[in-house]
């Protein structure tokens, strides 16, 4: 990629912040804690002067009051350059705001949208905030594995020939499992009918840097997509971008729209990291990654050699599952050890202080990156070959009642934005299946609902998530976490 265009070792928040010091600024603004002044000692203890003194207002602060500085601005050319994007706009909310942001500057005004049904909570977040109505893709399912793998280009195809009238396509790639899309294929049958594409890429911000990576949104053609710094990147928490190419989207409206809902408050170190982190990419990002995937393939190998534990790869590739993976999610599958992924990261943290990724009921998920090393990657084979010693202990698991990819293909007989907002009532679950949801019920990790507000309830659906619940699935958004009960359209 050519960086010649800009400077890439400015990082001009991080210059701006030092800056800020240098003048030893005395604010008369929020943050009320002064520079942590005025920060309880005990406060401090833990979290360190420099959080505090990092904490500064954005403008009337590190910027001047107009803003004209172009601080944030400036930062937010550096990484779409970096990225070969043509707009890249910060967010310090997450990326569950930004991609409500691009929902609504793709979608808003047309009022309908064909959105993955593998997305993120987020996404159905914003299908209630903004009362569109969306038209479903459904993902790949591997029956084999009960995995979903993200909508193939056929079934993209399809869904438009059948859904025609929507405003755009909303696509979730890669997965949490590292599994990706073939976006040049769907994105080449958006544009055909000139709809603009967006991917929820909140797992792919460190694609950009290497070409053994699944490839980036961007260089596939799509036309918006969402990554989170923090995710697989060196950012904190909330970090997000979203990156923009091509005519189909408005940048101004865009940006619009990400203002309705971002907040006034953006946090100063947030934009910071991910500013550095940008810099840090573009001139040291390949070695690091060489390094990181280097690694990866190491762990696997040795992890491979664990009896009782398989580590999957190819599987997870081909006709009928991903089009690419990224090989810094390594995905273990525990079931011939006896036990359940919950089991195991439950084991992990509490008997070896290792806090896996993503977890199911027969697979643990461990996440590289390049804050990753040799060190890291022992503790993490020594702990797993304990396991694989330790399982025969652990109670068997309870069993989890696994659907067909028919079971979870529920009728949408409301708006999601209409059911969430209707009279309710909470039922017993027994008694539910039939009923349309008024909320979501998304077992975490993943992140990916199984009910939506405005689907028709399935007794199959419901026994696989009232199992899962058993065998110790956590389910974060629903009325009753134990779903015992569940809030349906009165």
């Amino acid at each position: 990629m050519d960086h010649d265009r800009m400077d890439h070792d400015e990082a001009p928040v991080l210059d701006a912040l030092a800056g800020y010091h240098r003048h030893r600024r005395t604010p008369f603004t929020p943050p009320g804690h002064k520079q942590g002044r005025g920060v309880d000692p005990r406060v401090r203890a833990v979290l360190g002067e420099d959080v505090f003194r990092g904490d500064v207002l954005a403008t009337s602060g590190l910027d001047d009051r107009s803003s004209s500085g172009g601080v944030i601005e400036r930062a937010q050319q550096l990484m779409a350059d970096a990225v070969g994007a043509d707009h890249a706009f910060f967010s310090t909310c997450g990326s569950s705001l930004s991609v409500k942001s691009a929902m609504l500057a793709v979608a808003g005004r047309h009022g309908r949208m064909l959105v993955g049904r593998d997305v993120h909570k987020s996404v159905i977040s914003g299908l209630v905030l903004s009362g569109l109505q969306p038209a479903w893709v459904h993902p790949r399912y591997d029956a084999a594995l009960h995995l979903a793998h993200p909508p193939s280009p056929e079934s993209v195809e399809q869904a438009l020939d059948r859904e025609p009238d929507v405003g755009g396509v909303l696509i979730t790639s890669p997965t949490p499992y590292g599994t990706c899309a073939d976006i040049a294929a769907i994105a080449q049958l958006c544009h055909s009918r000139g709809l603009p594409l967006v991917v929820d890429e909140a797992w792919g911000a460190h694609l950009p840097f290497h070409e053994k990576l699944p490839t980036w949104a961007m260089d596939a053609g799509a036309d918006l997509c969402v990554v989170s710094v923090h995710k697989m990147g060196a950012g904190l928490e909330q970090g997000s971008v979203f990156h923009l190419q091509g005519d189909l989207v408005d940048p101004a409206h865009l940006r619009a729209c990400a203002d309705l809902l971002a907040t006034t408050s953006p946090n100063v170190l947030i934009y910071a990291a991910m500013d550095g982190w940008r810099r840090q990419m573009v001139q040291h990002g390949h070695h690091l990654l060489d390094d990181a995937l280097a690694l990866a393939g190491d762990v696997r190998q040795r992890l491979a050699e664990l009896p009782g534990l398989r580590v999957l790869h190819d599987e997870l590739i081909g006709a009928e599952a991903s089009h690419e993976l990224d090989p810094l999610k390594v995905i273990m599958d525990v079931s011939e050890l006896g036990i359940s992924g919950y089991q195991a990261a439950d084991w992990l943290r509490a008997e070896r202080a290792l806090d896996m990724g993503t977890s199911d009921h027969r697979r643990v998920e461990a996440q590289l990156t390049i804050g990753d090393d040799a060190g890291t990657a022992a503790l993490l084979v020594d702990a797993l070959g304990a396991l694989t010693k330790a399982a025969h202990d652990l109670p068997k698991p309870s069993p989890v009642e696994l659907p067909s990819p028919d079971d979870l293909e529920l009728d949408t007989v409301m708006l999601p934005r209409e059911a969430f907002f209707a009279r309710t009532e909470d039922v017993r679950a027994d008694d539910a299946a039939g009923r349309i949801c008024a909320e979501q019920v998304t077992p975490y990790p993943p992140g990916i609902p199984v009910l939506l507000p405005g689907e028709r309830i399935g007794q199959r659906a419901l026994d696989y998530l009232r199992s899962g619940v058993q065998a110790g699935m956590v389910l974060p958004d629903p009325t009753d976490p134990e779903l015992t009960t569940i809030r349906v359209v009165a």
